[in-house]
């Protein structure tokens, strides 16, 4: 079929449906006009009410007045910069507050320069700067929420939606029509999908097909089509090509799905190393910004944590002392960030005893060996506490995979698939695992399998704010658990 009989099949009913969905995908536009009309409401809100709480008056002095208008001027050029104001189709809600505070910590960061280096008189309160920002971050996260539910419910009904095809009908086709079919707050419709060759090719269940590569520029032309999802494996070089040579003269977005859905990936990416385009399929999770993010998390919030309990370790050490004959504290030999073994800080928890060689044996139930002031340090993880130091050594994170005996990664990485891989991050005090439940003796095979699967988890989804999420839930629930002894 040649694309001028192509053009023909596909009637000006549908070319009129799918004009009218461009129109409608105005709605993009109009969010992103609400979000800069919310940030800019919010930011002179929050400073007024930000007065309001530090002198308890809204009859704002010139140079703070000043200061909430650069506010103004810096969001616009932040938000802008950063790319807050284009659509989050198919962003996570954690991504994108993790996001939203790091471009407010520069708003307010530029302000606070501004009125440092120029030394602006009058603006030099810290209650008020610090009133100002919480309001602001907290206002603001929560206006977006209002806008992605608004969004969602639009894109549910019909309206603001991406019309997309798809090229080819193997398991990873199917695998995105049912992902995009079921996740409608995303907004992306497949109207159907197209085949490679002329020959036979199973049916992509759910969706109509469309015909061969031949019709897809027209079609993608006459319907106004937004995405074209190229589902093949890399081994179709020819095809890809053409496909790409097609619609050389198309806007539409051009999405090349590879067939990596079976394969376990770990923080996978898109970037260029030295000209050459690279995927990642493995790589440390934590890079520039994030790793810079994560560091001064764990530094600050151990010393916090480490002056507010210091009368708590004073008499821990004491209870261990008293106890049994021995010192307060001992060192274990665990594997840390990229293998490389460190020495994990605990309060004694057992009698002194002798293990052999090259054999670490996991406490258990009743174990005769573990004091019974230890008992109760282990059962409330109270002996983990000197690990703090640990974190501010830099050796370990408050929140990340538990670090296991140096014993126990020999034995396991060999019998559980992705073992290794946790440690591409520090080890932490608390995890994700062990907030929902896999503390305490992995004394099975499947048992560590699926405190991995948690890490990996976790490591795949990292945010500032999960850190603090699993930080609340351990405060919450997590001292406390049936499997540590």
């Amino acid at each position: 079929m040649t694309g001028d009989e192509t053009q023909m099949l596909f009637s000006p009913i549908r070319t009129e449906y799918a004009v009218e969905r461009v129109s409608l995908n105005k709605f993009s536009a109009l969010f992103g006009l609400m979000l800069r009309i919310l940030d800019v409401a919010v930011i002179v809100a929050m400073g007024v009410a930000a007065y309001w709480l530090r002198f308890r008056t809204i009859e704002m002095p010139v140079e703070f007045r000043q200061a909430v208008a650069r506010g103004v001027l810096f969001t616009l050029l932040s938000m802008g910069s950063f790319s807050m104001y284009r659509s989050w189709r198919g962003v996570s809600v954690f991504n994108e507050a993790f996001k939203l505070f790091a471009v407010w910590a520069v708003v307010f960061l530029l302000g606070v320069l501004y009125v440092a280096l120029l030394k602006v008189q009058g603006v030099t309160s810290r209650l008020w700067w610090g009133y100002w920002f919480v309001g602001t971050v907290m206002a603001s996260g929560a206006g977006r929420i209002v806008c992605r539910q608004a969004a969602s419910w639009v894109r549910q009904r019909g309206l603001d939606v991406r019309t997309a095809v798809v090229i080819g009908s193997n398991a990873d086709a199917a695998h995105i029509v049912r992902t995009l079919e079921r996740q409608r707050w995303a907004g992306i419709e497949v109207r159907g999908w197209f085949s490679t060759a002329d020959g036979l090719q199973p049916a992509l269940a759910g969706v109509p097909h469309l015909g061969n590569l031949a019709a897809l520029a027209a079609y993608v032309e006459s319907q106004h089509i937004g995405q074209v999802w190229i589902a093949l494996p890399v081994s179709e070089q020819i095809a890809i090509d053409r496909i790409l040579v097609s619609l050389d003269h198309s806007t539409a977005d051009i999405k090349f799905v590879p067939d990596l859905f079976g394969i376990q990936l770990l923080n996978h990416s898109v970037e260029q190393m030295a000209g050459l385009p690279v995927i990642n399929l493995r790589a440390s999770p934590l890079n520039g910004e994030a790793r810079m993010v994560k560091g001064l998390e764990d530094r600050v919030l151990a010393a916090l944590i480490l002056v507010l309990i210091s009368p708590l370790l004073a008499l821990i050490a004491l209870g261990v002392k008293l106890s049994s004959p021995g010192p307060v504290l001992f060192k274990q030999k665990r594997h840390g960030l990229d293998g490389k073994t460190i020495k994990v800080w605990k309060f004694r928890s057992m009698r002194l005893h002798a293990e052999h060689a090259g054999q670490v044996t996991q406490a258990t139930r009743r174990d005769p060996r573990i004091t019974a002031f230890g008992g109760f340090l282990r059962r409330t993880s109270l002996d983990e506490l000197p690990q703090f130091i640990n974190v501010l050594q830099g050796k370990m994170s408050i929140v990340g995979p538990r670090p296991h005996a140096v014993e126990h990664n020999h034995l396991y990485k060999s019998i559980v698939q992705n073992y290794m891989q946790r440690h591409r991050v520090k080890p932490g005090i608390t995890g994700w695992a062990q907030v929902n439940g896999l503390r305490g003796e992995t004394d099975t095979v499947d048992k560590m399998s699926a405190r991995v699967e948690y890490d990996l988890h976790y490591m795949q989804n990292w945010s500032l704010m999960l850190d603090l999420r699993i930080i609340a839930m351990t405060v919450a629930k997590g001292f406390i658990g049936k499997a540590a002894y």
